[in-house]
C-alpha cells in the first residue's frame, strides 16, 4: 500500500477538487470498447495514457476478472398524487418483500405516511408505509400482473442527476453481462466491456468470476460529515455463488491476481473474504465503506472511472493506491481532458506501469 495510504486523510475536503463541467461525459461512446484508459502504479504514482482496449497489454494468464453482474431497473417513477394531482417522484432503491420497497420520494414533505400516489394511469399504485431512515421511505406498490413488466413499461432508467441528456438505447446503460434484476445505479466500469472483448480476455488465459451487489444508495450518497469515519452508507445487498468464490480462492492460491471490474465488485468480495483472504459463497447485505487506512484483504488491482469530488468512491480508490497518487491522476486526466463518471472514460490501478 502507498506510503500516504492512511488514517490521517480523515476529512472530506481532503478528496475535493475542480472539475471543468465540460468534462463530465454526457452521452456513452458508440464503441464500448473505444473510451482512453489512464493506467496508475499504485506504488509509484506512474502514468500511462492508453486506451481501453490495451488493458489485455496489463493483464496476465492467471489473472482473475471480478464482475458485477446486477441488472439496473428502471427504477424512476413519475406520478402523481391521487387526492390532489401533484406531481411526484418515486426512485426505488432497495426490496424489501414483495411489493415493498426502500425508496427516495420527492418533494418528500407532500407524502407523509398514508399518501398515495398514482402512475400510468392507475396501471401502478405505492402507498407510503413509514419513513425509516435519512429520509427513505418504506412504499407498498398495488399493481394487476407482473411488477416486473408494470416497471418496465412506466418506468425511467435511473440516470445520475449530473447526466441531462436522454439516453436513447436503456441498454447503453447495462453492462452486457447484467443478468439479475436489483440495481438503481449501473456498474460503470463495466460498461466499457463488449462480449467480444471479454472472449479475447478469456482467450488469453484471464478468467472470469460474476458476483453480484445491487447498487443502491450506499454507493452514491454524498459525505456530508467533515470527518469521513462519521460517514454512514446504506447497507446493499450482495451474493458471491460457489462457482465464483471458487474461482477466486483457485486463482490467489496459484498466485494470479484479482482485478475487481468497478468499485461494487470490489466491496463484495472485500466484505466476504476472511482475514486470510478466502472466500466462501454468501448472500448478505454490506455497508462497508473504504478509505485510507483500509487493508485490503484481496483486491490486488482495480478499473474504475473516474469519481465525483469529495465522494466515498474517491475515497476507495485513494485507499488502494494513495491519495497523492489519485489526486495527481486526477489532474493529469483534467489537463488531459479525459471524460469523467458514469459514461466516461477508465483508469486502471496495477501494481506495475509500462
Amino acid at each position: 500500500m502507498n506510503s500516504d495510504s492512511n488514517a490521517c486523510f480523515m476529512k472530506t475536503s481532503d478528496y475535493d477538487f475542480d472539475l471543468p463541467h465540460e468534462l463530465i461525459a454526457q452521452d456513452p461512446l458508440t464503441e464500448r470498447t473505444a473510451s482512453r484508459l489512464l493506467v496508475i502504479d499504485k506504488e509509484t504514482g506512474q502514468l500511462a495514457d492508453r486506451t481501453f482496449r490495451d488493458l489485455k497489454d496489463y493483464l496476465h494468464p492467471g489473472d482473475c476478472l471480478v464482475l458485477n453482474n446486477t441488472r439496473v431497473i428502471p427504477a424512476r417513477l413519475l406520478g402523481e398524487k391521487a387526492d390532489t394531482g401533484a406531481h411526484i417522484e418515486v426512485f426505488l432503491l432497495k426490496r424489501r418483500d414483495k411489493d415493498v420497497w426502500e425508496t427516495l420520494v420527492k418533494p418528500g414533505r407532500k407524502c407523509k405516511t398514508g399518501t398515495q400516489v398514482i402512475f400510468g394511469a392507475g396501471l401502478l399504485r405505492a402507498t407510503i408505509l413509514e419513513t425509516v431512515e435519512e429520509g427513505i421511505r418504506l412504499v407498498q406498490f398495488s399493481y394487476e400482473g407482473i411488477f416486473e413488466e408494470v416497471l418496465d413499461r412506466l418506468g425511467e432508467m435511473p440516470l445520475p442527476p449530473y447526466i441531462t441528456h436522454a439516453l436513447s438505447d436503456r441498454n447503453r446503460y447495462q453492462t452486457v453481462y447484467a443478468k439479475y434484476d436489483g440495481s438503481a445505479a449501473a456498474p460503470t466500469a463495466g460498461l466499457h466491456f463488449t462480449k467480444e472483448f471479454l472472449t479475447q480476455l478469456s482467450e488469453a488465459g484471464i478468467s472470469q468470476a460474476y458476483v453480484t451487489l445491487h447498487v443502491g444508495l450506499g454507493t452514491f450518497r454524498p459525505v456530508k460529515a467533515e470527518n469521513i469515519a462519521e460517514h454512514h452508507m446504506h447497507s446493499e445487498a450482495y451474493q458471491i455463488t460457489d462457482e465464483a468464490a471458487g474461482l477466486i480462492n483457485r486463482t490467489k492460491d496459484a498466485g494470479g491476481r484479482i482485478i475487481c471490474v468497478g468499485t461494487t465488485s470490489l466491496r463484495t468480495i472485500e466484505s466476504a473474504a476472511d482475514d486470510a483472504g478466502r472466500i466462501k459463497a454468501c448472500s448478505a447485505d454490506t455497508d462497508i465503506f473504504i478509505y485510507p487506512g483500509y487493508r485490503f484483504k484481496i483486491t490486488d488491482c482495480l478499473l474504475t472511472n473516474f469519481h465525483l469530488p469529495k465522494s466515498t468512491l474517491l475515497m476507495l480508490v485513494s485507499a488502494l493506491a494513495g491519495r497523492e497518487h489519485i489526486l495527481a491522476a486526477y489532474e493529469h486526466a483534467i489537463a488531459g481532458k479525459y471524460r469523467f463518471f458514469s459514461f466516461g472514460d477508465a483508469c486502471f490501478i496495477t501494481d506495475h506501469v509500462r
